[in-house]
């Protein structure tokens, strides 16, 4: 009997000294004690992880940062569309073949008369090439751009630059069939870029400077 007692005594004396070392625990840990957990957000290589508009905008933004000209005038015009066709390099060969800043085809070069041979290596002859093309195009499309400049096709404002890019990047005839139909006839290059993108992208510069000529003469000295 005296065993049974005593046993009864430690389990009493066992289980009161548990329940003081739960409470004082608690106590202890009291929530009100317990400092908040800042949540970080998801970092990557150290700047936060853009959401796909914040991307595509940050995309945009350095994108017309790097343009050294944003005038609508000629030598705004002729830098944006040299940025567009190949970052502004004088250098630059496509996986197609078009030559330099202004990617010219060689059938093109051949038009104006200019021997691809060294073409690269000679920026004044791009440049003047550039111009000349202007010059041919624009007397192509002379009554395209009196007859459409300022008309909308397709939710795109016609504009005599819209129609001079477009025509650098697919032809002026290409031009034609797409005004001419009222944006019916589209195409597009060889990378997927259609003529209404150069048309609304570099639309409303001002080309007065550059005069229609059928047969533009390049100075090569």
């Amino acid at each position: 009997m005296k065993n049974i007692i005593l046993n009864k005594l430690k389990w009493f004396f066992l289980s009161a000294l548990i329940f003081t070392l739960v409470s004082f625990a608690n106590e202890m840990f009291d929530e009100n004690t317990i400092e908040p957990v800042n949540i970080v957000p998801v970092q990557h290589h150290n700047q936060l992880v853009p959401t796909p508009a914040e991307w595509q905008k940050k995309h945009q933004e350095e994108e017309t940062a790097k343009i050294p000209f944003v005038e609508k005038d000629f030598v705004g015009f002729k830098e944006a569309l040299a940025f567009k066709e190949s970052q502004g390099k004088y250098n630059r060969v496509n996986t197609l073949g078009y030559l330099g800043k202004y990617q010219f085809g060689r059938s093109t070069l051949r038009e104006l008369k200019i021997n691809p041979k060294g073409f690269l290596r000679n920026p004044l002859l791009q440049e003047k090439a550039f111009v000349a093309n202007l010059e041919k195009n624009k007397w192509i499309l002379r009554k395209e751009i009196k007859r459409f400049s300022g008309k909308w096709i397709n939710g795109i404002k016609i504009t005599e630059s819209g129609i001079l890019a477009a025509a650098h990047l697919g032809g002026a005839g290409a031009v034609q069939k797409f005004l001419w139909s009222h944006g019916k006839k589209s195409m597009k290059d060889a990378y997927g870029t259609r003529i209404e993108h150069y048309l609304k992208k570099f639309s409303g510069y001002d080309l007065s400077n550059i005069q229609p000529k059928k047969k533009p003469a390049i100075d090569l000295e």
